[in-house]
């Protein structure tokens, strides 16, 4: 298999090199471009199409929030996912990030091995939603916003079962788990996924979450 190739963007020379240091020592992880800001970053993937791209959400000229949104925005860069990178866990634009099209974030005092496994992980099209922080910053600005003035049609394309499932996307579990919760193999709760995905217009499972959110399907601390 391939190695999955990455960019990495951040204005913060040594960042970009301690990340490349440890996904150097990877096989199966590439570094194929840097930036120093979003509009460079825009500019990188759009010339090396990576797998995946490191974003710093603080960043000159174009920060990662705008780079993140043209490059989701862009249906030629629709196989690539965007992975925010933040200093603090309750950043007020990592909710805003995954609404504009990222597929997750993880704090920059990641472990290295946890980096490496993220990464992975939204290569293959997941988001990155299992950790318990991620889930908690989602509902914290979940609260914050005003349902969509559309709430109520817009998920009228989806069956009651594809609603079922979203709703438990929406709480973090995984196709496994979601299948034994409600009593379906792992690949017919995968295929309820994607036809919601598509019905929705989402990129991923993150945007099925904020969308989950948005619509009012799940509320903040609701336990399911």
């Amino acid at each position: 298999m391939r190695p999955v190739r990455v960019v990495l963007a951040d204005d913060q020379t040594v960042v970009r090199a301690g990340f490349r240091a440890l996904l150097d020592l990877t096989d199966d992880l590439v570094v194929v471009a840097e930036a120093a800001d979003g509009a460079q970053a825009v500019e990188a993937v759009t010339t090396t199409r990576p797998d995946v791209v490191l974003m710093d959400i603080r960043m000159p000229r174009v920060d990662g929030l705008e780079a993140t949104r043209r490059i989701a925005a862009d249906p030629a860069l629709n196989a690539v996912r965007v992975l925010i990178l933040t200093t603090f866990g309750a950043d007020a634009y990592v909710f805003e990030a995954l609404r504009a099209g990222a597929a997750g974030f993880l704090l920059k005092d990641v472990e290295p091995d946890d980096l490496r496994d993220a990464i992975r992980t939204v290569a293959t099209g997941q988001g990155l939603l299992s950790p318990t922080v991620t889930r908690r910053v989602i509902e914290e600005f979940a609260r914050l916003q005003t349902p969509l003035a559309n709430a109520a049609t817009r998920l009228v394309p989806l069956t009651a079962r594809e609603r079922e499932v979203l709703a438990l996307v929406a709480t973090g579990l995984s196709n496994e788990e979601i299948g034994r919760r409600l009593m379906m193999s792992p690949l017919t709760a995968k295929t309820h996924v994607s036809r919601a995905m598509t019905k929705l217009g989402a990129r991923d499972r993150a945007q099925l979450v904020v969308l989950a959110y948005e619509t009012g399907l799940v509320r903040p601390g609701e336990q399911r």
